[in-house]
C-alpha cells in the first residue's frame, strides 16, 4: 500500500504543481526627463524591500525624454499603449502628462510641487482620480529658503528669482517667495526660465537689475541644467539657493529642500498598495517629512564668502 501510495503521490505531483497559481508579474511605466544613466536606485530600493524584485516579478518600462520635454506626450501614449498596472513618474510635468494620457491607470507622482494647484488630484486627503503620491511642497518652504540666504548673506537687498511660469507649482513657490521677501524687506526681481535657452538670458537680467543673490526654483528646466546655473553662478559671482542638494552637489552654493531618494523609496508603498488593490483616489497625498540643508564650502570659499556657525551647524552636509 505505501508503494501504490508513493507512485500515485509521484503521478499526481506534476498536476498539483500545475494547479499551483503563478506569481502575478507587475509591470511598472516609469516616466522620466532625465537618460537611462538617472537609473531610479531609491524607488527600486522601496521596491526591493516590499519584496519585489526586477526581472523576477517585477518587469519596468522605462520611458526618458533625454531632456526633451516635448516628447512626454508620446512616451506617456507609449506606456498606456503597454498597458501597465501603474504609472510611476517625478515632479509636475510628467505625472500630468500621464494623467491626460489615461483617466484609468493608476499614476503615482514622486515628487510633485503643487498637485492640487496644477490640477493632478482634487485634494491632499482625498485625490479623487487616478493619481496619487507624494508632494515636495510645505507652505513655509520658500520663506525658510529665503531666511537662510539672508542669513548666509546679510547685506543683500535686491534677489533675483530665476523660475518656470509655465510650472504650476514654480507659480506657487514664485508666490509664497514674494510674500516671504516682504516681511524680510527684500526685493525681488522675476527672472522667467522656460527653456536652456533662457538661462544666460536670465542671468544677464539679473546682473542688469543689480541683484546680490538669486533663488533658483526647482523645475525640470533648471534641474537638468543645474551644472550650467551654477557655473553661471560662478562666473558672475553671484551666491544663489537652489531647492534640491543634488543643486549643491553640481557647485551651487546652498540648497534646502525635501530628499528626492526619501520620496522615491516612500512612492514604492504606493506601487504596493495599488498592486494589492488599493485605488489612487482614497490614497491620500503625503507632503515631504524629510529635509536637507547643504552648503557647498568650496563655493562659498570662492565667492568669499563665510557661512555662520550658525548655519553649518543646521546643515546635513557641507560639500568641501
Amino acid at each position: 500500500m505505501r508503494l501504490i501510495g508513493l507512485v500515485l503521490a509521484l503521478a499526481l505531483a506534476p498536476l498539483v504543481a500545475e494547479a499551483q497559481p503563478a506569481e502575478k508579474l507587475a509591470r511598472i511605466g516609469y516616466l522620466s526627463l532625465g537618460s537611462a544613466a538617472d537609473t531610479p536606485k531609491a524607488l527600486l530600493q522601496g521596491l526591493r524591500e516590499l519584496g519585489y524584485v526586477e526581472g523576477q516579478n517585477l518587469v519596468i518600462e522605462y520611458r526618458y525624454t533625454e531632456g526633451k520635454a516635448e516628447r512626454l506626450p508620446d512616451l506617456a501614449e507609449e506606456l498606456v499603449s503597454l498597458k501597465v498596472d501603474i504609472i510611476v513618474a517625478g515632479g509636475t510635468p510628467l505625472p500630468l502628462a500621464a494623467k491626460r494620457a489615461t483617466t484609468t491607470i493608476p499614476i503615482v507622482m514622486t515628487s510633485a510641487g503643487d498637485p492640487v494647484g496644477s490640477g493632478l488630484v482634487a485634494s491632499l486627503a482625498k485625490p479623487g482620480g487616478n493619481v496619487t503620491g507624494l508632494s515636495t511642497f510645505t507652505r513655509d518652504l520658500a520663506a525658510k529658503r529665503l531666511q537662510l540666504l539672508k542669513e548666509v548673506v546679510p547685506v543683500i537687498s535686491r534677489v533675483a528669482v530665476l523660475w518656470n511660469a509655465a510650472n504650476p507649482y514654480a507659480v506657487l513657490n514664485m508666490r509664497e517667495t514674494e510674500a516671504a521677501a516682504r516681511t524680510l524687506g527684500l526685493q525681488v526681481q522675476s527672472v522667467e526660465v522656460r527653456g536652456p535657452d533662457d538661462i544666460e538670458t536670465g542671468f544677464s537680467t539679473a546682473i542688469r537689475w543689480r541683484a546680490g543673490a538669486f533663488i533658483v526654483v526647482d523645475d525640470p528646466v533648471t534641474y537638468l541644467h543645474r551644472t550650467r546655473i551654477a557655473d553661471l553662478a560662478a562666473r558672475n559671482q553671484l551666491p544663489a539657493m537652489y531647492g534640491f542638494r543634488q543643486y549643491a552637489e553640481a557647485g551651487g552654493l546652498m540648497a534646502f529642500g525635501t530628499s528626492l531618494a526619501d520620496l522615491s523609496r516612500r512612492a514604492a508603498t504606493y506601487v504596493d498598495k495599488i498592486l494589492k488593490g488599493a485605488k489612487p483616489a482614497d490614497l491620500p497625498v503625503e507632503q515631504p517629512t524629510q529635509f536637507e540643508p547643504v552648503i557647498n564650502a568650496k563655493t562659498a570659499k570662492a565667492l568669499k564668502l563665510t557661512i555662520p556657525p550658525s548655519v553649518l551647524l543646521r546643515a546635513d552636509q557641507v560639500i568641501e
